[in-house]
């Protein structure tokens, strides 16, 4: 089990007002609906912050942070069973954001939440206490957050529907291949205990899955990197 230690800091050099400016009204489509006090607060209340791959950058029953805006890298929402077992709910890629780090902002989030970085990451932070009272005014910004909130719950369903009814071949296959081709490229770097952890199976079971689809000549395994070598036997498998 992954140590549950939060971590992370401010990054060096905060990014200019310009910069920030054009992320938040990118990212966010209330933005346009804000009052100039409004955007100022934001502006002045939010903060940039990296985290190192591995670290914790939220738990729900420990802070509630606030809206995150991923700059780069990659988040993972997962829950923690009281046996240690971790189930991935979904990730969170460059560009997007996440309302569940504020889910003490939203009532209909009753559980706890945990989120790390799958990869170095850099994110710009809405404090809830920036972001509550503006909520409170704003139907604009409270009506995104719950979308948003609605929007994640369908991942988590997906994850669901694949942990119940799909085989752990299939998910190591639909994991790679979503991986792929995000990344834009065949070798991807991840480790047999990141891929369990990501579709929510023991690291054993995983790695007679990759034994498999290397003697199928599916995938090239070595030390944190998987090369996919058969994109049409890989695409079979979904």
């Amino acid at each position: 089990m992954k140590p549950l230690g939060m971590a992370g800091g401010p990054a060096q050099g905060q990014a200019p007002w310009m910069d920030r400016e054009q992320a938040l009204s990118t990212a966010y489509p209330f933005w346009g609906q804000l009052s100039p006090e409004e955007k100022e607060a934001i502006l002045r209340g939010c903060v940039e912050m990296t985290y190192e791959k591995g670290v914790g950058v939220h738990r729900s029953d420990v802070d509630c942070k606030g809206a995150l805006l991923l700059l780069s890298g990659t988040l993972r929402v997962y829950i923690l069973s009281e046996e240690g077992r971790e189930v991935t709910l979904f990730r969170i890629h460059t560009g997007e954001s996440c309302v569940l780090s504020a889910s003490c902002l939203l009532d209909t989030i009753a559980f706890d939440l945990l989120i790390d970085a799958a990869e170095d990451a850099r994110a710009l932070v809405v404090p809830t206490g920036v972001l509550h009272p503006i909520m409170e005014r704003n139907p604009y910004v409270g009506l995104y957050m719950y979308k948003q909130a609605t929007e994640r719950f369908s991942d988590v369903m997906w994850t669901m529907q694949q942990i119940l009814f799909m085989g752990v071949d299939r998910r190591v296959a639909i994991f790679l291949w979503d991986e792929m081709a995000r990344q834009g490229k065949q070798i991807l770097k991840i480790t047999h205990d990141e891929l369990a952890r990501n579709i929510g199976s023991a690291r054993e079971v995983v790695t007679k899955v990759m034994k498999y689809f290397a003697g199928e000549g599916i995938v090239r395994v070595k030390r944190g990197q998987v090369e996919i070598l058969d994109r049409e036997k890989l695409r079979a498998l979904l």
